[in-house]
């Protein structure tokens, strides 16, 4: 038989502590910590035209949308909107908000390029008319989906257009 060594006694001591608290460990079912998953997730796309009249006044019309299956793959936080963007709001039947997007004015478009100096710059560029489009998760009981112009600081929204979305 063979002479016990220090390294044996603490391996097997080891072995027999961790076999203890595994056996006697209560056990417990391991359920994962995500949302119940949407049987049928969709997305749809959105796409508007926007304008800015002489007096400031911004104007929207609807172009299309598009419903189809799908999710978004990284939710975006919500941002906090200055006056001048948009928020996008989806309702229901009764036009409670389901979700909102803040959306930065679309009207408003920053540049970077490399000047003169090597150096990146930026420039800001005011249009008068544009397309923009927006990607949502539709939520199953959306109805209506509303954009709203951000007026003030304390971000009091100005409606702007409702569009009505035909459930699928």
């Amino acid at each position: 038989m063979k002479k016990a060594t220090p390294q044996n006694i603490a391996l097997l001591i080891m072995v027999f502590v961790c076999t203890t608290i595994n056996s006697c460990a209560p056990k417990k079912e391991v359920i994962q910590n995500s949302a119940v998953e949407e049987s049928n997730p969709k997305l749809i796309f959105l796409n508007y035209s926007i304008s800015e009249d002489s007096k400031g006044k911004k104007i929207i019309k609807f172009l299309n949308k598009i419903i189809t299956d799908g999710k978004l793959k990284v939710s975006t936080p919500l941002i906090e909107g200055v006056s001048g963007d948009l928020v996008c709001h989806q309702l229901d039947k009764k036009s409670n908000v389901l979700q909102s997007t803040t959306i930065k004015n679309p009207l408003i478009k920053t540049f970077e390029y490399i000047g003169d100096s090597k150096q990146f710059q930026r420039k800001q560029v005011v249009l008068k008319e544009v397309e923009f489009s927006l990607k949502l998760k539709l939520d199953p009981n959306t109805k209506y989906v509303s954009i709203n112009e951000i007026t003030t600081p304390s971000s009091e929204t100005k409606p702007l257009i409702k569009t009505k979305i035909n459930s699928l």
